[in-house]
């Protein structure tokens, strides 16, 4: 007797898929946790749910790149107030700042 098709297509390993888990209340508890510490738009918050509720791990995935991505640009910011800090500053007594 021959094998079904079923087995054969999976040894291939392209052909293999992971399974997917939908995330669980203590998943979206520390999903939304993992947002807490920033501000982040609702939105990004919202679409992060919509992944866990068909893979739990793409949604903390999906928050560690946008969160990575978030503090990398308030680093550049701070490099770049740092950098543009004046060299001198004005006096109140002697500018009259009145129009």
């Amino acid at each position: 007797m021959s094998k079904p098709l079923v087995e054969d297509s999976f040894d291939e390993p392209e052909q293999v898929k992971e399974t997917t888990l939908p995330a669980t209340d203590r998943d979206l508890l520390n999903l939304i946790q993992k947002f807490s510490g920033f501000e982040t738009p609702t939105k990004v918050v919202l679409q992060a749910i919509a992944i866990a509720t068909y893979d739990c791990a793409s949604a903390f995935r999906y928050a560690d790149n946008y969160l990575n991505i978030l503090k990398n640009q308030k680093q550049r910011k701070k490099l770049l107030l740092l950098e543009s800090e004046p060299e001198f500053c004005i006096n109140p007594r002697y500018v009259d700042f009145r129009y």
